[in-house]
C-alpha cells in the first residue's frame, strides 16, 4: 500500500519541527496583531504560516528542492488574494495595507520553516515584528509633522455640497470666495452626490496656504443658503 510505503518517521519528525516552528513564529507575529485589535490576528497569522509550511514541506518531500521552489512561488502570489481581503476603503482612506503585508510576512516565515530554514524563519519573524513595533513611533512622529514641511508639495482641495437645483448658484459663490481670497484654481469638477445634490471640487494651484485663511473661506461658504456643506482637504505628493 502507498500509505505504508510513504511512512518515514525521520521525515515525519522533520515535518513536525517545521510545523512547530511555523506555529510558534506565526503565533508571535499574530500576538502583536491581536494585541492591536487588527483584522488578521493570532489565529489568522498562525494559519497562514502553517499553511505555507505545510505546502512547502510537502513539495520538498515529494519533488525535492526544485518542487519546493515552485510551491514557494505559488505561495508568494497566492497570499496576495488573502491579503486583498483585509484591505478596505473607507471615506477615501485605504485601511488594512499593513495587515495584508503582515500576512505576507507570516507566509514567508512559514515557507522558510517548511523548507527547513529554521534560523531564517526566526530572523524573518524578528524583522516582521520589528517593522510592526519599532517603526511605529517613527511613523507617528513623521505623521505629526506639519503639512507644509520642506520637500513636500501640498495640494489643497475645496469641496462644496449643494442641492442639484442650486448648483449654478453654489458654483458662482465658490468661485467668488476663492477669487476674493486670492486662491486660484486648477479647475472645477462637479460630481453627483446622491439623488438630489452635487459635489463641487476645486483644486487650488497654491501649495502654501495657511489653514486659518482656508478656514475663513470654508466658514463663508458654509454660511451661504445655497450650500449645505463645505470643507477642504490637503494632500501630499513627493
Amino acid at each position: 500500500m502507498q500509505i505504508i510505503e510513504n511512512l518515514n518517521f525521520i521525515s515525519a519528525l522533520d515535518t513536525l519541527v517545521s510545523l512547530a516552528a511555523a506555529f510558534i513564529l506565526g503565533g508571535l507575529i499574530g500576538l502583536e496583531r491581536q494585541y492591536r485589535q487588527r483584522t488578521a490576528g493570532l489565529r489568522t497569522n498562525v494559519l497562514v504560516a502553517l499553511g505555507a509550511a505545510i505546502f512547502v514541506d510537502m513539495a520538498n518531500r515529494l519533488g525535492g528542492h526544485e518542487g519546493a521552489v515552485h510551491v514557494v512561488a505559488y505561495v508568494v502570489s497566492g497570499i496576495g488574494f488573502l491579503g486583498a481581503g483585509v484591505i478596505m476603503r473607507e471615506d477615501g482612506n485605504v485601511r488594512g495595507l499593513n495587515t495584508a503585508a503582515t500576512l505576507w510576512g507570516s507566509a514567508a516565515v512559514g515557507a522558510c520553516a517548511g523548507a527547513d530554514l529554521i534560523v531564517e524563519a526566526i530572523l524573518a519573524t524578528v524583522f516582521v515584528l520589528a517593522a510592526n513595533t519599532l517603526l511605529r513611533p517613527v511613523v507617528n512622529r513623521i505623521n505629526r509633522q506639519p503639512m507644509d514641511t520642506h520637500g513636500v508639495e501640498v495640494t489643497n482641495t475645496v469641496y462644496v455640497i449643494a442641492p442639484r437645483s442650486r448648483q449654478k448658484e453654489a458654483l458662482l459663490r465658490l468661485e467668488a470666495e476663492l477669487e476674493a481670497a486670492s486662491f486660484p484654481t486648477r479647475g472645477l469638477v462637479v460630481h453627483a452626490f446622491g439623488q438630489d445634490a452635487v459635489e463641487i471640487e476645486a483644486v487650488l494651484t497654491a501649495t502654501e496656504i495657511e489653514g486659518e485663511h482656508m478656514d475663513v473661506v470654508i466658514q463663508n461658504l458654509s454660511s451661504s443658503d445655497c450650500i449645505s456643506q463645505a470643507f477642504w482637504s490637503p494632500s501630499t505628493t513627493e
